[in-house]
């Protein structure tokens, strides 16, 4: 009957009457049956300018600890900046005072010094490894003066001394390499050796007394001289 709904088997079908045509696709429903829009084509992301992707890798190797323009020139090129981007990264840094080698170099042998002990020849090792230009680090080290050098020389020997166990002449052998590997000369090493053993105890002062520590520094310095030709 015109106008009236169809009673269907479960009641009357009051569904509203279907629209358009049959061949019309529908959207795609989600896992829960939530209408989907057809997938657009993805964009790409425009690629990012060089010098940004520069001054991030050198505020991150930044954040660690200080660096010097060697160090963070290496960074550069192995993440694949280019040459003259990073030399332009680095010209801004410097200018801006964002890196400074001297103060790096300052502040390097400052803080090795106290805190490890290490004397000038070891320092200047390190800032040459770490790219700091000889006549930087030299002026750096010209702070750490030869007085000072001895007094540290002096309170490492006395701390080791406090376990050290074993005859006089191994404990000399002993901490005069410990000194050696910290970069103390062989004068400097020898006499700081010598006066803490005569202090430690009898034995130990009576070896003291025949140690020349002159004579030992000459030698260690000539078999050095060997060594390097």
């Amino acid at each position: 009957m015109a106008g009236r709904r169809a009673r269907t088997g479960r009641g009357w079908d009051a569904s509203p009457p279907r629209t358009g045509d049959a061949s019309t696709p529908r959207p795609r429903r989600g896992g829960r049956g939530r209408a989907t829009e057809p997938d657009a084509e993805a964009t790409p992301a425009p690629p990012r300018d060089e010098a940004e992707v520069a001054r991030e890798i050198c505020l991150r190797q930044l954040a660690v600890r200080p660096r010097t323009r060697a160090e963070l020139a290496g960074a550069l090129a192995k993440r694949g900046i280019s040459e003259e981007v990073a030399a332009a990264v680095l010209d801004r840094y410097d200018e801006v005072g964002i890196i400074d080698d001297a103060a790096f170099a300052r502040a390097w042998v400052s803080s090795r010094h106290a805190g490890r002990g290490l004397a000038r020849r070891a320092l200047a090792n390190e800032l040459r490894q770490r790219g700091v230009d000889g006549e930087v680090a030299g002026e750096a080290l010209e702070e750490l003066d030869e007085e000072t050098e001895a007094e540290t020389a002096r309170a490492l020997v006395e701390r080791k001394l406090r376990t050290a166990r074993g005859e006089p002449d191994a404990v000399f052998r002993r901490l005069v390499g410990m000194l050696a590997r910290k970069g103390y000369p062989p004068g400097v090493a020898i006499r700081a050796v010598k006066e803490a053993l005569a202090a430690k105890s009898a034995e130990a002062a009576e070896f003291a007394e025949h140690i020349d520590a002159d004579a030992l520094a000459d030698a260690e310095n000539d078999l050095d001289s060997r060594r390097l030709d």
